[in-house]
């Protein structure tokens, strides 16, 4: 049985990632291949923390999952490591003794715990007493049921989180009312009241961006502007002067090591260097889910028919935050970057060879699993392809914020 797996980041009030709910599934179809639901259910979740490593994952942080009642009871999560999870304790289980007790042996042993999707009734209270986080659904509750939650169940050490913030308006909402930990992608989509001024330091990245997407790019213009942005500077020469390239003697210029990177390897590199340097006020979250995107949909072109394309799939995940980079509509953004109509297009929902990709990787960012079966069958994805693939990306996009630089592609 493969394991498929997604995930969602967890904030703090800070906007620091604190940890991802990892969401399992046996297959992209949503159907467990066996007669025993719960023996379908431990496998993967034995598989995927066997299969999966959490530091991969999670890139350190804790990470949140749902458990059924029999892995509960069957004490399956005691072969996990206590300090890199947190047990989410779903809301369709019953809080009976047994259930009551099964949390008592794993808060005893250590373990947090999470009540999921939480809606107050008097019958969880003694779950309440031993949780560590609250989580409630900001879609499905109103305004009066957030702050009710927290008067009835607050105690000394629980946490509450605020589950499905799409927006920074939410998050604003549920940091006000006392919320300390959120979960959503309030951050993908900013809300723009006013046309906002971009700050010297992101001119000069988004004047190297429109530069090096250019039809014919102009490596000595290029190279005067990177010069304008010392990090940048620092950076492409640390870069080309790293182990990876094996160069025999220092490369000591800007346009020196522009014309030995070459033209495709510019265009990725500085892409991404530019894109995260935009992004030094905002989460760190931000610009990883943006180059692991960028990778996840590079990755799956060769296997759609897209091989030739795989460098436009890379800009077209990598820019699809752009507007949240900069605080700026992404229709207005796109009118001052040169690049490709198409992948323009996909970043702005038309239906497409690239958007369809494109559609594809953000379904399984959010573990739209039934979506993502249908979408698999109409791109002639095999089965276990998107796993593997998601987890290299994970990875990758993990190693791009360690001290050794990584090459590109």
């Amino acid at each position: 049985m493969d394991s498929f797996i997604a995930r969602q980041p967890i904030f703090d009030d800070h906007q620091k990632v604190y940890g991802y709910e990892l969401l399992f599934r046996s297959s992209l179809d949503n159907v467990f291949r066996s007669s025993d639901p719960d023996q379908a259910t431990s496998k993967v979740l034995t598989d995927s923390f066997s299969l999966f490593t959490m530091s991969t994952l999670t890139g350190g942080k804790r990470g949140f999952i749902n458990i059924t009642r029999d892995i509960l009871l069957k004490d399956y999560v005691f072969l996990i490591p206590k300090d890199q999870i947190v047990v989410e304790v779903l809301e369709t289980i019953r809080p009976d003794a047994e259930v009551i007790e099964a949390c008592r042996r794993l808060k005893e042993a250590g373990y947090l715990l999470a009540m999921d999707d939480f809606v107050y009734s008097e019958a969880y209270r003694p779950l309440v007493d031993l949780a560590d986080f609250i989580k409630v659904d900001f879609l499905q509750t109103q305004d009066e049921e957030r702050k009710g939650v927290m008067e009835k169940c607050r105690a000394k050490e629980v946490r509450f989180l605020a589950e499905k913030v799409e927006n920074l308006k939410t998050f604003d909402e549920a940091r006000k009312i006392g919320y300390s930990f959120f979960q959503g992608y309030f951050f993908s989509k900013p809300t723009v009241l006013t046309r906002k001024d971009i700050p010297k330091f992101k001119l000069h990245y988004l004047r190297i961006l429109q530069e090096i997407h250019r039809p014919e790019m102009n490596f000595g213009r290029l190279g005067e502007y990177i010069k304008q942005e010392i990090s940048l500077s620092y950076k492409l020469l640390r870069y080309i002067n790293s182990s990876f390239f094996g160069l025999r003697n220092k490369i000591t210029s800007i346009k020196q090591a522009l014309v030995l990177l070459g033209e495709k390897e510019i265009k990725n590199w500085i892409s991404l260097v530019a894109l995260a340097g935009m992004g030094d006020d905002k989460p760190e979250e931000l610009a990883i889910q943006a180059i692991v995107r960028a990778k996840f949909c590079q990755s799956l072109g060769p296997y759609v028919g897209l091989g030739r394309k795989t460098e436009d799939l890379f800009l077209l995940g990598l820019l699809s935050l752009i507007d949240a980079f900069l605080d700026r509509p992404l229709e207005e953004i796109l009118k001052e970057i040169p690049i490709d109509d198409e992948i323009k297009k996909a970043l702005l929902g038309a239906d497409s060879s690239l958007g369809n990709i494109y559609q594809f990787v953000l379904a399984y960012e959010k573990g739209e699993w039934e979506k993502l079966a249908k979408q698999r069958l109409q791109l002639g994805i095999e089965d276990d392809l998107p796993p593997r693939l998601y987890l290299v990306a994970v990875d990758w996009g993990h190693k791009c914020f360690q001290e050794e630089p990584r090459p590109v592609n």
